[in-house]
């Protein structure tokens, strides 16, 4: 029987926080030895430089590992976005090596990720790099773009009706189901706590469907001077002609911050989803009430409301962290884009094609935000452009202007599922123990 999981939203919702209580740490400083301090450094950069040839990712990522990016019947894979002669941001960011100031210490070892980028979230200067423009995938990082076309063209109250191809989207699952309603802001709040392709889905759709909405993205994406970004769908999931950078996911998410609205929903708690109708063939039972085991469980036409997480782990595990987006797919590896607050100094961190270790990336992307956090205020390599104007700069303590959960695949109408819908007061559990776990760790 190939049945649906539907009530387990709620389970994936607490077992999505359940490391934070069972086994897990916080990120331990690295072991590596005391860096030596070194000068200012640059690999060639890919903009006419006598280093071109060195830059692998100068115009494509990688190729893919599957047949993500095989074009449609008729179609065929864009051309490369091009290059622009001079380096965006500066003329140091061309390279795509490590760019450091000048008597910096090399950056923290085993970080196991082909490109990043730390900026001042406020200023936007960029304190150093690797392979800032080189091309690679944004995987679920994307949803920063997508939810700034949101903010942008939705109305936040509108309701919206859940269709099978929103529920059943492709990918991680923030719990939508066929016939659910659903408000703008909710999808938004799924799309960016728990990575919802379903909520994406359901977004695009108000947008004007998936092409109208890629095409707003990839127009906000210009319009913010994000030269290195075309985006294949909402989502995330590997296209044709995919791409962006980790100088780009910085911009992004730089001028994502700037809208509160954002800035809070990317930082949320837990919060109460909406349940939905149960779909047709599909059989879904109350919980059974403890004082009368042998009573005949109940059968739901509606599922209830179910508590979502936020499934970015800095949020728990990073004095000052302010809010961030993961990522995985296959050919892009593991993506992280967010930010973290320390001493009034707010900096952003955006890290791509990431490899799968044992230490986890969110622990690697700690250890980017102390190297950050440690580098003087004044240094700098290169800056945030926006397309408004090379260097912008704003005041100080302003925003600037404007893993993977498992996926489901829809079951067949006459397939049907016996489920037992999860204690309230384990999720209540979990939601506390988030709390206390924000509240330990606000920023000293």
């Amino acid at each position: 029987m190939t049945a649906r999981r539907i009530a387990g939203a709620a389970l994936a919702a607490a077992l999505a926080l359940a490391p934070l209580g069972v086994g897990a740490a916080v990120a331990a400083p690295s072991s590596s030895p005391t860096p030596t301090p070194t000068t200012g450094t640059t690999a060639p950069g890919p903009s006419g430089s006598a280093g071109a040839q060195d830059c692998p990712h100068r115009e494509v990522p990688a190729p893919p590992v599957d047949s993500s990016e095989v074009p449609a019947p008729g179609s065929t894979t864009p051309s490369p976005l091009p290059v622009p002669d001079t380096p965006i941001g500066g003329e140091r960011l061309g390279g795509c090596g490590d760019v450091l100031p000048a008597g910096a210490a090399p950056p923290p070892e085993g970080l196991g990720t082909d490109a990043w980028v730390l900026a001042d979230l406020d200023s936007g200067q960029v304190l150093a790099a690797r392979d800032p423009h080189g091309r690679h995938r944004p995987a679920s990082t994307i949803k920063v773009l997508l939810a700034l076309v949101v903010l942008d063209r939705l109305d936040l109250d509108t309701v919206v009706t859940a269709t099978e191809a929103d529920a059943y989207a492709e990918g991680s699952s923030v719990g939508m189901g066929p016939g659910g309603r659903y408000t703008v802001e909710q999808l938004l709040q799924g799309l960016l706590m728990s990575s919802g392709n379903d909520a994406a889905h359901a977004l695009a759709g108000q947008l004007g469907g998936l092409e109208a909405a890629t095409a707003a993205m990839n127009e906000t994406a210009a319009a913010l001077g994000a030269r290195d970004t075309r985006t294949a769908s909402p989502s995330g999931l590997d296209g044709p002609g995919m791409a962006t950078s980790a100088y780009d996911m910085a911009l992004i998410f730089r001028a994502a911050m700037a809208d509160p609205v954002f800035a809070e929903y990317v930082a949320g708690p837990p919060m109460m989803f909406p349940g939905h109708p149960v779909p047709e063939g599909v059989e879904v039972f109350a919980e059974p009430d403890p004082e009368e085991p042998d009573a005949e469980p109940e059968p739901l036409t509606d599922l209830p409301d179910f508590w979502i997480a936020n499934d970015d782990p800095l949020l728990t595990e990073y004095p000052g962290a302010l809010g961030g987006k993961t990522g995985f797919t296959d050919d892009a590896g593991l993506t992280y884009v967010g930010a973290a607050e320390r001493d009034g100094r707010r900096l952003v961190v955006a890290m791509l094609s990431g490899e799968i270790e044992e230490r986890p990336f969110s622990a690697r992307a700690a250890d980017l935000l102390d190297y950050g956090f440690a580098l003087p205020s004044g240094a700098e390599v290169g800056v945030l452009e926006s397309a408004a104007g090379a260097g912008a700069q704003t005041e100080p303590g302003a925003a600037a202007p404007a893993e993977v959960l498992a996926g489901t695949s829809g079951a067949d109408s006459g397939d049907t599922g016996r489920y037992v819908l999860i204690s309230a007061t384990a999720i209540g559990a979990v939601v506390l123990l988030w709390g206390a776990l924000r509240l330990a760790r606000r920023p000293r």
